[in-house]
């Protein structure tokens, strides 16, 4: 593996802050056992429709005891594809009756659920698989990395691609140097769009939830409000309740190479630009662009987004008409251009992959990489090398994501103690740093 300055530059991340020392006071249960290589992962699987239906179907090769959602159709179409796995709408109840025989934990429900749900398999010692952005606000994802690193349990978040073979030549190569010291960075998507809406105010109707539905329980820890179809489905993404905006559901996989390459945890401004947004949703379109601090040998760079339509200007890359995603890295050398989220691109001097034949293969590669995500997980579960996707290394990116929409959120340039998780120049925005859970949810 590339010497990633995320393993090698932590400090930020060893030190806990005041904010977090009640979530992490509490004991681990040591009931965590380490599997051998051809031993059977006994997984439960929380939120199986959607991409949670994919993610439990990728771990068929193991033993899947038990599944939960809180919709009875997702619950019933997993239940009939393992007949063997017990059923669950509530993860609680699941976690209380069946934490003895439950070895990993998938993690697939909306953004405002990760946190709980990761952080009970946690304490009870089981190794997690959660999907992207980690968490729904910066301060759990800090927690969440420092209690898995506590639990010495194997990670992985849900950006697959950050498995495919070209991704991980690219980075390959980039750590190696052939674009110089990375000064700038530019990721864009199509997101929000026709993927879900935006710029939206509540809703003044409330017909009843589908009796198929638990609400309450979809609601979990968030404020509760009354059932409307505009929050259901991959809708809930555009609320600030409930996910994290197109930077939420982008970010994390067009960041795959600098998840990689840089050290994601040092961010000390964040300035946004967005159109639409209103006190329930984000904005329709956006761009974002954040300064970080140098770390190590890691000079200081500037990462730009754009979403909703904005694209970087056409004479960053040869005057190119960009694709709906891409990626731009640009360095003091070169630069290296993506037009998608998981690899393979274009050097603006010209040079090709094959110039660089001599620089060598140290990533695994699988041709079935959107499996091999999960096999990576799989093995580190029993004792193999850690995840390329593991927490202490998605908890950065996904903070650094999370600061993005906290700006837009607030719609003022930021200053930012990354050390104390704190805006230093606009107090209000404190607030949304951290998650105030509902009565009876709280960690």
């Amino acid at each position: 593996m590339p010497k990633s300055i995320f393993h090698s530059n932590r400090r930020v991340f060893l030190k806990s802050s005041a904010l977090l020392a009640s979530t992490l006071a509490f004991p681990f249960v040591s009931k965590r056992s380490v599997l051998g290589a051809n031993n059977r992962l006994n997984i439960a699987g929380v939120g199986v429709g959607g991409k949670g239906w994919v993610d439990i179907n990728n771990c068929e090769s193991e033993n899947v005891v038990a599944v939960c959602d809180v919709d009875q159709n997702n619950l019933a179409k997993a239940a009939a594809k393992f007949p063997n796995a017990k059923t669950f709408r509530d993860y609680r109840r699941m976690f209380d009756e069946m934490s003895k025989s439950i070895d990993a934990t998938t993690v697939s429900t909306p953004d405002h659920m990760h946190y709980l749900v990761s952080m009970r398999a946690i304490r009870e010692g089981k190794h997690v698989y959660c999907q992207k952005p980690l968490t729904h606000t910066i301060a759990e994802a800090r927690s969440l990395t420092l209690a898995a690193r506590k639990a010495g349990i194997a990670t992985q978040m849900g950006n697959q691609g950050i498995s495919k073979p070209t991704l991980r030549r690219d980075a390959e190569l980039v750590t190696a140097g052939v674009i110089g010291d990375i000064i700038e960075m530019h990721c864009w998507t199509d997101r929000p769009g026709a993927y879900w809406k935006q710029g939206l105010s509540m809703p003044t109707e409330f017909p009843p939830a589908p009796p198929t539905l638990d609400w309450d329980l979809w609601i979990g820890g968030a404020p509760f409000r009354p059932y409307h179809p505009a929050y259901s489905h991959f809708a809930w993404r555009g609320w600030w309740e409930f996910g994290t905006g197109a930077i939420g559901d982008m970010g994390c996989h067009l960041l795959n190479l600098a998840a990689l390459c840089l050290d994601m945890s040092r961010p000390i401004s964040v300035e946004p630009h967005g159109v639409g947004a209103t006190d329930q949703s984000g904005p329709t379109a956006s761009d974002i662009k954040w300064e970080f601090a140098s770390a190590g040998k890691q000079r200081p760079f500037k990462f730009f987004w754009y979403d909703g339509g904005r694209k970087p200007s056409p004479s960053l890359f040869r005057g190119t008409d960009y694709p709906l995603n891409g990626v731009i890295m640009v360095g003091t050398k070169d630069t290296l251009y993506i037009p998608t989220y998981d690899g393979g691109g274009t050097f603006k001097s010209g040079a090709t992959y094959n110039d660089f034949k001599g620089i060598r293969e140290s990533l695994p590669k699988m041709e079935n990489w959107e499996h091999s995500h999960y096999e990576e997980w799989f093995d580190a579960c029993k004792g193999g090398a850690k995840t390329y996707s593991n927490f202490d290394t998605a908890g950065p990116v996904s903070e650094a994501v999370l600061l993005g929409q906290l700006a837009l959120r607030v719609g003022q340039r930021l200053e930012w103690d990354a050390e104390k998780m704190r805006v230093t120049n606009h107090g209000p925005a404190n607030d949304f740093v951290k998650t105030p859970y509902r009565q009876g949810w709280e960690i």
